[in-house]
């Protein structure tokens, strides 16, 4: 099979998989199974909240009395009726999410037992939601989030020390909407599907302990002042009584969808994982491992073949370049397989949007690298300064979707024909 054929396959088993996890149906399924009567407010949260709050208010239609909805810049579709609409920024935080959320503060502020919180939940929430707790300032958020996004963190220890230092994380916004009912629907973009990390918990009682936090401020030499450290030391909720959670989607719906679209194109499928967490880099070089192992020994599976992996990679940034996790792994993917035909490796988020760039993602091939060098790029040395964007952008293998609605991790699909 030619390259090109290659790569529009898997750009067509990747486009249908994001279409089949959009949020707008799993809103409405699990809506058809609960009982909301009226005065029904929607709070939304997260990249994929616009899509959801729409679901959501085109299901239940005047029940809904009103809401609010803050999602990322660029990923609002329109006014929704009823419904204030809020963008702010992400992965930082910025003044809009605080003011945002101060008004969704507000406005639980005024309920009763006779409201129930519709809480749309989707990944970008941690960013997206937030009033610091104490006497924390914006600034001082903004630095200590910056820090741990490029320290090699995961997701999991990034939202444990949000949590503490948060007015709304980890139960707290339960809390604050207590003695109302709050029903919550989740998309998750957190391995593990843990509940009380995805968005960081507003509305679930947290797992983790200051001390786990403290010891995340340590482990990766963190620079925080005393006030911060303060703030740490106070425990979040360990339980709460208003809140009834649904999980309607996951990486793991991603992946399984992949396998049977993968199928359907004629390749032998196989999901290696749905809980890949490691350095960007390294999942790049070990993918590519399995491929050459196809390649040269027809192993683990047979070609044609498709291996798909689901989760989330971090970066631990060095260099000066630009980039996101899903390039980065691309990068390294293309390096390791230089030279091999009949391969192609895309790596995409599925909200479309990876890292402070306007690419979802990135598809490789072994022709990748020499035509970067014919452009004069040397890829590993791109790769060292984390500058996977421009490396990729040159040879046009950028991934673009633009925002999706959804947002279930990463997905990266390898394909080798026979």
């Amino acid at each position: 099979m030619a390259q090109e054929a290659l790569r529009k396959n898997a750009t067509e088993i990747v486009n249908q998989v994001i279409n089949y996890v959009l949020p707008d149906n799993a809103v409405k399924r699990v809506l058809k199974e609960i009982c909301l009567d009226e005065n029904v407010v929607i709070i939304a949260i997260g990249k994929a909240a616009w899509r959801m709050a729409k679901s959501a208010k085109d299901f239940l239609g005047e029940r809904v009395t009103k809401g609010i909805v803050i999602t990322k810049y660029g990923h609002s579709e329109g006014k929704i009726e009823g419904l204030e609409i809020y963008e702010a920024g992400h992965p930082i935080p910025d003044e809009n999410t605080i003011i945002a959320t101060q008004r969704v503060l507000q406005m639980v502020s005024e309920m009763d037992k006779k409201n129930t919180v519709l809480f749309l939940v989707s990944g970008g929430g941690s960013a997206l939601f937030e009033k610091p707790k104490g006497k924390i300032t914006l600034g001082q958020l903004q630095n200590l989030t910056d820090q741990l996004l490029k320290s090699g963190a995961t997701i999991v220890e990034i939202n444990t020390v949000r949590k503490h230092l948060s007015s709304v994380k980890g139960g707290r916004f339960a809390q604050s909407v207590y003695p109302a009912r709050i029903v919550s629907l989740v998309l998750s973009d957190v391995l593990g599907d843990r509940l009380d990390s995805i968005a960081s918990g507003p509305a679930w009682p947290d797992s983790s302990t200051s001390e786990d936090a403290l010891k995340i401020i340590e482990k990766y030499k963190i620079d925080v002042d005393d006030s911060i450290l303060k703030e740490l030391s106070e425990e979040t909720p360990k339980r709460l009584e208003n809140v009834e959670s649904y999980l309607i989607g996951s990486v793991k719906v991603a992946c399984e969808r992949a396998y049977q679209l993968a199928t359907q194109f004629g390749y032998n499928a196989l999901i290696i994982t749905t809980t890949l967490s490691c350095e960007a880099r390294e999942a790049g070089k070990f993918i590519s491992s399995i491929v050459k192992e196809i390649v040269e020994n027809n192993r683990p599976i047979s070609k044609p073949a498709a291996l798909i992996l689901g989760g989330e990679t971090v970066v631990h940034v060095t260099g000066s370049g630009k980039g996101g996790r899903n390039q980065e792994l691309a990068l390294s993917a293309a390096t390791e397989i230089d030279g091999l035909e009949d391969v192609v490796i895309c790596s995409v988020g599925t909200d479309g949007t990876d890292g402070p760039t306007d690419a979802a993602g990135g598809i490789i091939d072994g022709t990748s690298c020499a035509r970067m060098k014919a452009l004069g790029i040397d890829p590993v040395k791109m790769l060292l300064n984390n500058d996977s964007y421009n490396a990729l952008k040159a040879v046009g293998d950028l991934v673009v979707t633009g925002p999706t609605g959804t947002n279930v991790n990463d997905l990266i699909l390898a394909l080798i024909d026979r």
